[in-house]
């Protein structure tokens, strides 16, 4: 027997109560006292809303949609709501994570800020796909909706791809551009990766969202192990690290939370749902001051708005798209169609000077070696003194792209109080053993540099470091060190000389002591200058 949704709600408003055996409420009696017309008409659509989640849950006998269709929602978190699929079991670890959001409404509220330009295009790129709209959720748990966010592991924007993966999802990662930042392109990514996880772990999605924290390899093996013990398979029979074990439930409480807001005393904060950014091809490199300025944006919105790009301009071999507030959409394209294409960026003559290279002219102004060799079709980096090379540079002060990477690294690195110190990375050097010269965290420096704290330094690399007055080791006081070993000089000896321990002088040098030292041999030595 069909029955509409429509006459579904009016029944429930006229029967009573409508139970089911999930965890939803049940709805309540309405009143026998007589309700004014708006009353009634709010408790109708709480009703019929109700009786369409009944229908995606499969438990009211109906085979049409459900009216209003989705699409058609004026909240973009209803139309999510309404096609929500997955079983929140009421487990320990799915209470305690929405214990922790349903406490939080102002973190929730900080998330729809930031997911406000961007959900529409991830709804709606989900349900082409035909995957459910929980995964609509999962940029929550991975960086709250941040798309600059950056995890210690190295994992970087909305989605958290580290870099092998972004990789080996399409995301271009280089100088100009990194598109594990860039909301479309990453979001078409995210996509593609949870759905061949679906589709390697045998259609499980629980599992693929796992895999999605801990990687396929972790899974498919904690699968093997449970099918070798003939155990199930599903996500919650899995021995899995804790932290993953943790993820699907933080998934899981955000559902339960976003299906029954009211039980939570939750108020998602209303995203409309339209399209709030519209995606438009550029066609080769452009300042992003001047776009911001045909867009009548500020440069800060328009970096908001297209975090994959590192520098002061788009990626000279693209991709060449911009991300515009719909309404500023029609100006842009309008003043681009105007605009010849050779000023869509800033020109400088430049002269080679002695003692020039590609890299230290490309760094004066902040470009690349590849762009300048393009530019002036270069085959090689030899230039010769005197030759005239045409430089792309930015049509505003470096610092008025507030959201460059080189300015976020800089606002990164400010303290209110401590001494700024410029540390010249060493062969052999790793943060560990820098942090622990400074008298600093591996977190500190890699949040103050903008790497990760895995990250494999280079010799010659530059870091800052910011040491506080109490510090024991200050700038100026401790000194990097090479020290030629003499004739009859020891491990021993040495230590003794700097007033440093032999442990530091083998760590430091990664040496085998079973060997003796060879005259000649060059050491490195932290020394605090004023023990010398």
């Amino acid at each position: 027997m069909l029955i509409r949704i429509s006459a579904v709600a009016a029944a429930v408003l006229l029967a009573g109560c409508v139970s089911n055996n999930t965890s939803d409420a049940t709805i309540p009696q309405p009143a026998t006292t007589a309700v004014s017309s708006a009353d009634f008409h709010k408790q109708a659509a709480s009703a019929e809303q109700i009786a369409n989640r009944l229908w995606y849950q499969g438990q009211l006998p109906d085979n049409e949609p459900p009216t209003p269709d989705a699409t058609e929602l004026e909240d973009l978190w209803q139309r999510i709501q309404m096609q929500l699929s997955f079983h929140v079991p009421q487990t320990r670890p799915i209470v305690e994570q929405r214990n922790f959001y349903s406490s939080h409404q102002a973190y929730l509220d900080r998330i729809a800020n930031r997911a406000q330009p961007f959900l529409y295009h991830i709804v709606q790129e989900i349900e082409k796909r035909g995957m459910p709209l929980e995964l609509a959720l999962l940029p929550i748990v991975e960086s709250a909706f941040d798309p600059f966010a950056y995890s210690h592991a190295a994992a970087s924007g909305m989605w958290q791809f580290m870099p092998a993966t972004g990789k080996r999802f399409g995301l271009k990662q280089n100088f100009w551009y990194d598109g594990r930042r860039d909301v479309i392109a990453s979001t078409r990514a995210a996509l593609d990766y949870l759905q061949y996880l679906h589709d390697r772990l045998e259609g499980d999605w629980l599992n693929a969202i796992a895999a999605y924290n801990s990687g396929e390899g972790r899974i498919l093996k904690a699968i093997k192990r449970n099918k070798q013990k003939r155990l199930p398979t599903d996500f919650w029979s899995l021995d899995l690290p804790a932290e993953t074990t943790a993820y699907v439930p933080k998934l899981l409480a955000l559902v339960d939370i976003l299906k029954r807001p009211d039980d939570f005393d939750i108020v998602w904060k209303f995203i409309a749902n339209e399209p709030k950014i519209d995606v438009i091809e550029v066609g080769s490199q452009i300042d992003l001051a001047i776009a911001a300025e045909m867009a009548g944006l500020s440069v800060s919105e328009l970096q908001a708005l297209n975090p994959g790009f590192n520098q002061w301009a788009t990626d000279p071999d693209g991709p060449h798209y911009l991300v515009l507030p719909k309404q500023h959409s029609a100006q842009f394209n309008q003043q681009l169609a105007q605009t010849p294409s050779q000023n869509w960026l800033r020109w400088q003559r430049y002269t080679v000077s002695k003692g020039d290279t590609l890299g230290k002219i490309a760094k004066q102004h902040s470009t690349n070696i590849s762009a300048i060799q393009r530019i002036n079709k270069l085959n090689g980096s030899t230039i010769r003194l005197g030759q005239h090379l045409l430089i792309p540079v930015a049509a505003q002060d470096d610092s008025n792209y507030d959201l460059s990477a080189p300015n976020r690294i800089a606002k990164a690195q400010q303290q209110v109080s401590g001494t700024k110190l410029a540390y010249t990375v060493q062969q052999g050097d790793t943060l560990w053993d820098i942090s622990r010269e400074h008298k600093v965290t591996v977190a500190q420096l890699a949040k103050w540099n903008g790497i990760a704290q895995r990250s494999a330094l280079k010799p010659g690399q530059q870091l800052l470091i910011w040491q506080q007055p109490d510090q024991k080791v200050t700038a100026g006081v401790s000194r990097t060190v090479t020290y030629k070993v003499r004739k009859g000089d020891s491990l021993a000896r040495i230590a003794q000389r700097f007033s440093i321990s032999i442990a530091d002088i083998v760590k430091w040098n990664n040496i085998n002591t079973d060997n003796y030292l060879q005259p000649g041999q060059q050491l490195k030595l932290v020394v605090n200058m004023t023990q010398v």
